[in-house]
Formats: C-alpha cells, structure tokens, sequence
C-alpha cells in the first residue's frame, strides 16, 4: 500500500510536517483573526508584513521563535490602534473582562464576556 495511512499519519511527509501548526489555540485565533479583518479590508498585506516585522525585530525577541505569535498578537493591536479601530486601552479592558469572566466561570463550562462579574447589562 502507498498511502500514507498505511505507514503512519505522517508517512511520506518531510520531517516537522507531522507537528501542530499550531502550539496553543489562541495562536490559531490570532492567525484566523487577522486573515478576516484582512478580508474585510483594515490594512493590506503589506501593511500586515510591516507590522509584524517590526515586532519580530524588537530586541529580546527569542532567537529560536517560541515567541513568534505573542510578537504577531502584538502586531495585529499596534496596526488596529495605529488605523483607529481599537485603542490599546480598549484592548486592554476587554483583555481583563475575559480574564475575570474566566476565572468566574465554572470548570467545563464555556468563557462567555456576559460571565464578567464586572460586566454592566
């Protein structure tokens, strides 16, 4: 048999190939979120390119690219603040409402922003 099933989920593959793309699910969002409000047309992909590459240059950025995603969640705030769709201090605030909603939810249960004990209806 050649299929690769017959060998293995990854037979076949070049090595790495067989890994997660990505490390946690908020990396995943992160990626997803930015591809919408590309779609949606915020910035273009140049402007994309620059805002992260900036991010990615910044000193301490660790050399081996662990951080790779906290550096594109940085990127994605800077250029949505810098075209005037979201304040950091609007991100900052909604940041902490999810924080506080998580920590009031029950285990098992989903995180939902209205969880928020702080949260005016």
């Amino acid at each position: 048999m050649s299929r690769p099933e017959a060998n293995g989920p990854a037979a076949g593959l070049p090595a790495g190939l067989d890994a997660p793309v990505f490390a946690e699910p908020w990396q995943a969002e992160a990626f997803a979120m930015t591809v919408a409000l590309h779609d949606k047309g915020l910035f273009s992909w140049s402007e994309w390119a620059d805002a992260l590459s900036a991010e990615v240059k910044r000193p301490g950025a660790a050399a081996d690219g662990h951080d790779y995603y906290e550096h594109w969640l940085a990127a994605l705030e800077k250029l949505l603040a810098a075209k005037g769709f979201a304040a950091k201090p609007d991100v900052d605030a909604m940041a902490q409402a999810w924080e506080r909603a998580a920590h009031a939810t029950p285990h098992g249960r989903p995180i939902l922003l209205e969880n928020d004990p702080l949260a005016t209806s």
